[in-house]
């Protein structure tokens, strides 16, 4: 059972989808896969234009770095996710500043607008949805409002990555919105999505930046459904199954909805067996919990119990464990997980297993 966040699992019928024959990419045939999949995100980012790259993730935020900072950038980081937008910008000698805080902490609107107010150079702020590090959310959607009255033109970047196809993101305000495949759309990696605001392509088209990543390129192509260059077409064609299925029988606010009842349900079972949630504001797509004995449950939800979840990085490497909610996961995988855990507990010496996680966890999904 993989409840890392990300790669999450591929479901059958999407695996079935990409191992057909595989087609041209330059052909009507796959134009109208390309179209149709196109008209899906839409729905999906709700923002004026959309572009799906043959990269990772990565890929989608370094564009969006050198394509939308004219002059100054001003990047977020509360983890290994948000360290990498200011590592982006030194790799191209971009000038910017950044604002740096523990894992567990979102970023505040003030320090936003602090730093706003006291430099005019800054033209482009970028930032995580969820900072996956720490499985943090931060308040994108307040930080982009006071920063659109301030000066409207600052392009507002949003790393959805672990948070698009999790929860409803309100893009009124943001420029552009970065998610990857292999998260909550349950693909295998290697396909990167931007979301943006009319005023992001145009800024784009202003001054068009790099080779391969260059987005004016990009969007001029893709409106006539086709890419710059080879388009992941496997990919795409996964893409258009996964988005069709959840329009179709599940609705994305249903999906929505569903996530997040996991995911509470989740964090309540584990606080319930005594264990402390990392971060002060938990994002939705992942149960991210400080244990000092975190490998050692690892270990045995795999070994024995046939459960591979993710642990912490860097200076919380062996400190925290992070639990997926993203994708189609199914209720009775997530009950197992906590129950998994307590299991685990017990192993450990640390707490007698009497089945409060499960209870709580099933109170909470089915009785709240």
């Amino acid at each position: 059972m993989l409840l890392t966040p990300g790669p999450t699992p591929v479901p059958e019928f999407v695996r079935k989808a990409m191992a057909d024959v595989t087609i041209h990419h330059r052909t009507p045939e796959f134009e109208q896969i390309f179209k149709e999949t196109r008209e899906l995100l839409f729905e999906l980012f709700q923002m004026d234009e959309v572009v799906m790259l043959a990269s990772s993730g990565s890929g989608a935020m370094e564009a969006c770095v050198t394509n939308l900072t004219h002059k100054k950038a001003l990047t977020v980081n509360s983890g290994k996710f948000g360290e990498r937008f200011g590592k982006i910008c030194k790799a191209f000698d971009i000038d910017y500043t950044e604002i740096k805080n523990e894992w567990n902490t979102p970023v505040s609107v003030e320090a936003i607008v602090e730093a706003v107010k006291n430099d005019n150079e800054i033209d482009a702020i970028f930032i995580q949805l969820c900072e996956s590090a720490g499985g943090l959310r931060h308040p994108v959607e307040d930080i982009a409002r006071e920063v659109k009255k301030i000066n409207k033109n600052i392009m507002i970047v949003a790393d959805g990555i672990t948070a698009v196809g999790v929860e409803n993101i309100d893009t009124t305000n943001l420029d552009a919105v970065i998610t990857g495949s292999q998260k909550a759309l349950m693909l295998p990696p290697g396909l990167a999505i931007i979301g943006f605001s009319n005023e992001a392509v145009n800024k784009i088209e202003e001054k068009p930046k790099g080779f391969y990543f260059n987005l004016a390129t990009e969007i001029k192509k893709q409106k006539t459904n086709t890419t710059a260059w080879t388009a992941a077409t496997t990919l795409i064609i996964g893409l258009k199954e996964i988005l069709s299925y959840i329009k179709e029988n599940i609705g994305f606010e249903k999906l929505y909805e569903d996530t997040a009842k996991r995911a509470d349900a989740t964090k309540e079972a584990l606080k319930a067996i005594g264990f402390e949630i990392y971060p002060k504001v938990p994002a939705k797509a992942m149960t991210a919990v400080y244990c000092e004995k975190s490998n050692d449950i690892r270990k045995i939800l795999k070994e024995k119990y046939d459960v591979n979840i993710a642990g912490g990085q860097d200076h919380l490497k062996g400190n925290l464990f992070r639990i997926n909610h993203m994708g189609l996961v199914e209720d009775f995988e997530a009950a197992w997980v906590v129950n998994a855990v307590e299991l685990a507990l017990d192993e450990l010496g640390i707490r007698t297993f009497d089945g409060s996680a499960n209870k709580v966890f099933l109170s909470k999904m089915f009785k709240a």
